[in-house]
């Protein structure tokens, strides 16, 4: 099986030589590759000199550096991990071989092991807890950990992956995107470590959490739409009841209706509901059909 190991960088200077070493050590026959997104550091020369191929990206982001990785490389497995040396090289070859048992996905799952005591940074644990609460209730799945940047992936995945992201929301992308085609997903529990001293998270907690969040609700409309504008409708239908309800007791009281702007303004907003409803509908017919062809052009490769 050719397998490649996939390494986005940015500034990692410090814990680049060590992973490449780590992973080599792990699965010798892998060609590792180190796509530098930009570095001001000498990233770059490290991995060279340390025996990885070494591409630029120079469009700044997590999911640019991806989108050209997965474009660029041909392999039967792509085993994808960050340049910071967080993610122990020692679960590289069981992660390939659930790949080669037929795994589309796997998880290196760092939320059910360490991740809580290791991290050091403010509100990290939390944006992770409300990321997997989110995708787990709208997806109606079980998936323990969204944002690891540690995953084994199939050749059938990775060239069937439209990417839309730009930046750190591709972990969160990739998942959702995975758990609505239906490829099969496997995790497995890794001992995730902290970074080394020296060694600075390029993740800004505030801009790039608000993105990821962002991503969700925007895939949640694109592949859960009759849920999605449903529940927009069922608002939509409430504020039109509690408008509605106070004008027609007083009419039933009196026989006038002197509210009568409110009663027009709860009309329209009653059919908005409606027609959002109706938009939901005929959006989640178009949904399945591209899923419909999207299997059958999986059948055709």
């Amino acid at each position: 099986m050719k397998t490649a190991v996939l390494i986005p960088c940015y500034n990692e200077a410090t814990s680049i030589e060590k992973v490449i070493n780590d992973f080599k050590q792990q699965l010798p026959d892998a060609t590792i590759y180190v796509y530098d997104n930009n570095s001001t550091d000498n990233t770059a020369d490290i991995a060279r000199r340390a025996g990885a191929v070494v591409k630029h990206e120079f469009r700044q982001g997590k999911g640019n550096v991806v989108r050209s990785m997965f474009r660029d490389i041909d392999a039967d497995c792509y085993l994808m991990v960050d340049g910071d040396d967080t993610y122990p090289a020692e679960n590289a070859k069981e992660m390939c071989q659930l790949v080669e048992e037929g795994a589309d996905m796997v998880i290196g799952d760092r939320l059910s092991s360490t991740y809580f005591t290791e991290n050091k940074r403010p509100f990290h644990n939390d944006g992770n807890r409300l990321v997997r609460f989110l995708i787990n209730k709208i997806f109606i799945n079980n998936i323990h950990d969204i944002m690891t940047g540690y995953r084994a992936l199939s050749h059938t995945f990775v060239k069937n992956f439209p990417i839309i992201s730009r930046n750190f929301e591709i972990e969160t992308e990739m998942t959702i995107h995975a758990l609505d085609k239906n490829f099969l997903i496997r995790e497995l529990k890794i001992n995730y470590r902290d970074r080394q001293e020296g060694s600075v998270s390029k993740l800004n907690t505030y801009l790039d959490g608000m993105k990821v969040v962002s991503t969700i609700f925007m895939m949640f409309r694109d592949y859960r739409p009759l849920k999605f504008f449903t529940i927009i409708s069922a608002l939509l239908l409430l504020i039109a009841i509690a408008m509605f309800v106070p004008v027609f007791i007083e009419y039933m009281q009196t026989g006038l209706v002197p509210r009568f702007p409110t009663l027009i303004v709860s009309g329209f907003i009653g059919i908005a509901s409606l027609l959002t409803f109706f938009c939901g509908v005929v959006l989640e017919v178009i949904t399945k059909k591209h899923k419909q062809l999207d299997e059958l052009m999986l059948l055709k490769k």
